[in-house]
């Protein structure tokens, strides 16, 4: 609870900014809602012509059923990302590059295998991609990315029954913000 309030205040300062032209914007990944219903909103705020700064989130509290009760599926996730966001031509509009830094408490399982997996991941990210102006204060973005870190994770036999079968730390290295977003601009 103390970490959703903690997003309500930082989009409440983010919006108590003065409303200058194109300084910031307001978006979400579309294909992200395509990850078994995962809710997302990031916020940029443009601190010079070819800088900007930003923040996000991801949610997934859903666990679905298949069939009986011992069968299910799921990948909740919360996850929290900073960073900066380099424009090469001007903020707000064309290619831009971006580095965040992340974190992500996560329970996947019953997708591809019996097996499920939780645990927090900690790491940092690059990205790239290519914003493109679809009104004055309409774009839609595209973009991709990578991040790494360390994990901290438990794997039990099956998402229901919690059965131990390891735990320990990881290194990773996964795909991440495969996005097209839209984005309001303030």
């Amino acid at each position: 609870m103390r970490k959703h309030l903690i997003l309500l205040g930082v989009c409440l300062m983010a919006s108590s900014f003065p409303s200058l032209a194109q300084k910031f914007s307001l978006s979400t990944n579309l294909l992200d809602y395509a990850c078994l219903g995962t809710m997302n909103v990031d916020v940029s705020y443009s601190v010079s012509r070819r800088w900007s700064v930003l923040a996000g989130a991801r949610y997934n509290p859903f666990t679905f059923k298949a069939g009986d009760s011992e069968t299910q599926f799921q990948y909740r996730q919360q996850s929290y990302a900073a960073g900066v966001r380099l424009w090469p031509w001007h903020t707000m509009s064309g290619w831009w590059f971006a580095g965040k830094l992340r974190y992500q408490e996560y329970c996947y399982g019953g997708i591809f295998s019996k097996e499920a997996e939780e645990g927090d991941r900690f790491g940092t990210g690059l990205y790239a991609g290519y914003t493109y102006m679809l009104a004055k204060h309409l774009n839609l973005e595209f973009g991709v990315g990578f991040w790494s870190g360390i994990a901290l994770y438990r794997r039990y036999s099956c998402p229901v029954c919690g059965v131990t079968i390891g735990s320990g730390r990881k290194y990773f290295l996964l795909p991440d913000d495969l996005m097209i977003s839209l984005a309001y601009v303030f």
